[in-house]
């Protein structure tokens, strides 16, 4: 794919028939449901049976016409009325979810899969894998190509959080890390500046023949009689482009050879230019996370990981018994997850868990006892969670114990019973992310294949007359708040390394338009950070709603309504009268120049303050 040809439509060819469609779409009280849409397309199809147009067409065409003919001006929140995923950036943000390439684990986990066309732990099936896969892994690729659906289906590309997935990210090379975010970072610039060099990646890609448009491997790997590991097969299979990268860093620093646009080297210098670039860039990034194991985050990787411009990890807790994660061949303990989450939450970093129920060797009652441990014990206590029930793949060791019947998937009911109770169970503070992961059915030997779960718990509860009261099942959305509408209060809970709060903007419904996550590290708790030393640490703040363009405002809408600036007085506030006299905050990249306009000054790796004494406070601030 050298551009995407499929979304270009001369909108002005079409106005006769697009502007009454329009019309009707946007001046309906809400978002049509996908049979209104059906109907509407058929009754305004596309001139001599070309067909009906897409809502990538209608996104086009309104932007072209908005304020003509009877249509409403240009507004970014009447968009959702067209997309086709409206929810993707409900949470004010739009995600960007990218793969790093095949390469060798660390880990010899039994559950996992052994797709050797992918990073470890995923499939090529997966949706976002297929996107990696079509891109042959780059960066630079991957990144266009999402904004640029976004875009065309009426998504909002000024903030982006990006998600990079893929193994254990911490066992990649320096080098790879520093050039696949760089590489992010030059695509999110040259979107926002409608330059397209595609064309130029993917000629270099195919001189070095890795850019085929098929399958990288046709190897298999059978998990019930492994002939070869994943790592042995992965070297096998990509030997040479191995044995050229290690090579590569050398040779270009030494000055023995000229870089490629695809040869996987940068310097800190280049990423830290563009990390400058990206402060002030119409595509900015607002936070960069990365996933990776208990067992390799050491005081070198926290510090590595912010200088990448990282903000938050996702890290694998996967269980809390050390029976089971033995069991399973996880390679790390519980002591392990203990000590990563404390130089995280001491770093000032939003930690988002992955937990498995049904691992070989547990069950039901020892998975909710496991649950309850996850917030009862303040080692861990989670800012986000991913509950990912075991599936058994058939590339994974897990065959096995399946086949020998040492191991059975949980049952419907079973699964249901349990998700539920672990919902129950789940603080306010948390936000559950996901609930069961996107495996196609297809893939799964046996075991659950519903992928909608999460409804299936939530209609479960409210059948018992029951709610969760998780982050993402409490977010505003889409509803018209004010300021009369929300009150600001404060949970406060013990951590691993001091206490914490959680400040919300609330409806009397409970209902959450935005938080901030404050950690007060104890006073004896020695930082490894000098510039962070008797710091309180602003770890997250966060505003929901419909994501808006930068500098955009609309009333009722929670975005860009001064939540954010509350939220950070009344943190300020808290640390104050605790005796801390700096606060900083781990800014994204892009948003540093928030942070300075609200009196942050740019440190090496954070932003901080100073603190004084506040003055009086306006009754809109006060905690309820």
């Amino acid at each position: 794919m050298l551009k995407d040809r499929k979304y270009d439509f001369d909108a002005e060819a079409h106005r006769e028939r697009v502007i009454p469609l329009l019309k009707v779409i946007l001046s309906a009280p809400g978002r049509l449901s996908s049979r209104e849409h059906q109907q509407l397309m058929r009754r305004y199809p596309k001139p001599a049976g070309a067909g009906f147009y897409s809502l990538a067409n209608l996104v086009d065409a309104w932007r072209v016409f908005a304020g003509q003919d009877g249509l409403p001006d240009y507004d970014e929140t009447l968009l959702y009325k067209l997309r086709r995923k409206p929810v993707r950036t409900m949470s004010g943000v739009t995600p960007l979810t990218l793969l790093t390439k095949p390469f060798p684990c660390p880990g010899t986990c039994i559950f996992c899969p052994n797709d050797v066309r992918m990073p470890k732990s995923y499939l090529a099936d997966e949706p976002g894998a297929q996107r990696a896969e079509k891109n042959a892994f780059d960066p630079y690729l991957q990144t266009w190509m999402r904004l640029q659906t976004y875009h065309n289906l009426g998504h909002s590309t000024d903030k982006i959080e990006i998600i990079i997935l893929g193994g254990t990210w911490s066992f990649y090379p320096e080098t790879y890390q520093i050039w696949f975010i760089k590489r992010i970072f030059d695509a999110l610039h040259d979107f926002g500046k409608g330059i397209d060099r595609r064309d130029e990646v993917i000629a270099a890609l195919r001189a070095r023949s890795q850019f085929t448009g098929q399958p990288v491997s046709n190897v298999t790997i059978q998990g019930a009689a492994m002939a070869a590991s994943y790592n042995q097969t992965v070297q096998s299979i990509y030997a040479a482009e191995m044995h050229r990268s290690r090579g590569l860093a050398e040779d270009i620093a030494a000055g023995n050879r000229e870089r490629n646009i695809v040869d996987e080297y940068a310097t800190w210098a280049e990423l830290e230019a563009a990390q400058r670039e990206n402060e002030n860039a119409a595509c900015r990034s607002v936070g960069l996370v990365i996933e990776t194991r208990p067992d390799h985050i050491s005081e070198e990787e926290v510090i590595r990981v912010r200088r990448l411009g990282g903000t938050k990890v996702q890290i694998g807790f996967q269980s809390l018994n050390d029976r089971v994660l033995a069991l399973n061949k996880r390679g790390h303990d519980v002591a392990a997850t203990r000590r990563a989450v404390r130089l995280l939450r001491r770093t000032g970093f939003k930690i988002h868990a992955h937990w498995m129920p049904n691992l070989y060797g547990s069950s039901p009652k020892a998975d909710l006892a496991d649950y309850e441990k996850l917030f009862d014990d303040p080692d861990f206590r989670p800012d986000e969670l991913k509950i990912y029930p075991c599936s058994l793949i058939e590339s994974a060791e897990l065959m096995g114990q399946y086949q020998a019947g040492e191991w059975r998937p949980y049952s419907h009911d079973e699964l249901l019973e349990l998700l539920v109770a672990c919902f129950k169970r789940t603080p306010e503070y948390c936000r559950l992310t996901r609930v069961i992961r996107d495996i196609p059915g297809t893939d799964i030997v046996d075991g659950n294949k519903v992928t909608n779960f999460r409804q299936l718990v939530e209609r479960e509860m409210e059948r018992r007359g029951e709610q969760c009261a998780d982050i993402r099942a409490r977010e505003i959305r889409l509803k018209q708040v004010t300021s009369e509408d929300l009150r600001l209060e404060s949970l406060s809970y013990r951590s691993g390394i001091g206490e914490e709060f959680f400040l919300q903007f609330i409806t009397d419904e409970r209902d959450i338009a935005g938080f901030l996550r404050l950690s007060l590290p104890d006073p004896a708790d020695e930082t490894l950070l000098a510039e962070l030393q008797g710091c309180a640490v602003i770890r997250e703040v966060h505003v929901y709603g419909l994501a808006l363009g930068i500098g955009s405002a609309h009333e009722g809408r929670a975005q860009h309504a001064g939540l954010g600036s509350r939220l950070i007085e009344r943190a300020a506030e808290i640390a104050f009268e605790r005796g801390y006299r700096r606060l900083a905050v781990i800014s994204a990249i892009g948003t540093r120049e928030y942070y300075r306009k609200r009196g942050f000054v740019d440190g090496a790796l954070y932003q901080l303050r100073d603190l004084f004494k506040p003055a009086a406070r306006d009754s809109a601030h006060k905690l309820e």
